[in-house]
């Protein structure tokens, strides 16, 4: 069975520009969280975590093996380390730190978090916001409650591991085709119902690799030409933050596969040892 660790595709709402697994493919196997989520609610790690959990448990009582997939390297850290037991922030603190612009909070956190003020980009907003939140909220700092993980099942499971990094330019070819494949397989219709519904644009599903760039072209800013120009940029630039990602974060003894990507080669990675 196949779970899903991919934050996009744990959302209905864009089942073809989040590249989610087939009707043919699901044919072939059971999916677990793929379309679980509605737009409109904002899944977080923590959230997936769970879900995860239960459906691994639910798997293995079946006597089957669950093999998760997907890029979100936040989400498969969670569920495996644990997460920080971070209390709920409080709603009047969040209110003022979401309504000042970035470079405010960014200049509060050098005071109460210079740590984070450093390590963090000057014009990541949500990751200065949250730290900024979670200080201002509990006194405490975001890298000192993240010293306190717990829930993680890592020591409970046994783990066969594989990071795929293929060859960057072949990683980038692909990313051009799957955009433009995206874009002739209705991406633009899935798009459109999706602004129809005039959700908060900070929400996750609005925040979507090309959702903003089907955007500018159903508004008529850009043509379509410009439209996959754009959004295959930004899909080459995702892939790059999660090939640096999966190159240095997860354990040096985790095997990776860095030939073009050939499924029967990298799998025999997995067979256990004779």
């Amino acid at each position: 069975m196949i779970v899903n660790a991919d934050s996009a595709q744990l959302y209905r709402d864009l089942p073809i520009l989040s590249a989610a697994p087939s009707a043919a493919d699901r044919g072939r196997a059971e999916h677990r969280l793929f379309g679980t989520l509605d737009g409109a609610r904002a899944g977080s790690a923590a959230d997936w975590a769970e879900l995860a959990k239960r459906a691994i448990e639910e798997v293995h009582g079946y006597g089957k093996m669950p093999i998760l997939e997907g890029g979100t390297g936040l989400y498969l850290r969670t569920l495996i380390n644990g997460i920080a037991p971070i209390p709920a922030i409080d709603a009047a603190v969040r209110r003022e730190v979401r309504a000042a612009d970035v470079a405010t909070n960014r200049a509060r956190l050098r005071t109460l978090d210079s740590a984070a003020a450093a390590r963090l980009n000057p014009a990541d907003t949500l990751r200065i916001a949250r730290a900024l939140e979670v200080v201002l909220s509990t006194g405490k700092t975001l890298g000192a409650w993240q010293s306190e993980r717990r829930g993680g099942i890592g020591e409970a499971i046994a783990l066969r591991p594989l990071v795929l990094l293929p060859p960057r330019d072949w990683l980038y070819a692909r990313c051009d085709e799957r955009f433009a494949a995206m874009i002739e397989a209705g991406a633009v219709a899935e798009v459109e119902t999706l602004l129809a519904r005039r959700l908060d644009p900070r929400l996750p599903v609005m925040r979507a690799i090309g959702a903003r760039e089907i955007a500018a072209l159903l508004n008529g800013a850009i043509d379509r030409a410009e439209a996959i120009a754009r959004g295959s940029q930004a899909t080459r630039n995702y892939a790059k933050r999660q090939y640096t990602w999966f190159t240095h974060q997860p354990p040096a003894d985790w095997p990776r596969f860095n030939a073009p990507l050939d499924i029967p080669a990298a799998l025999e990675l997995l067979a256990p040892s004779a």
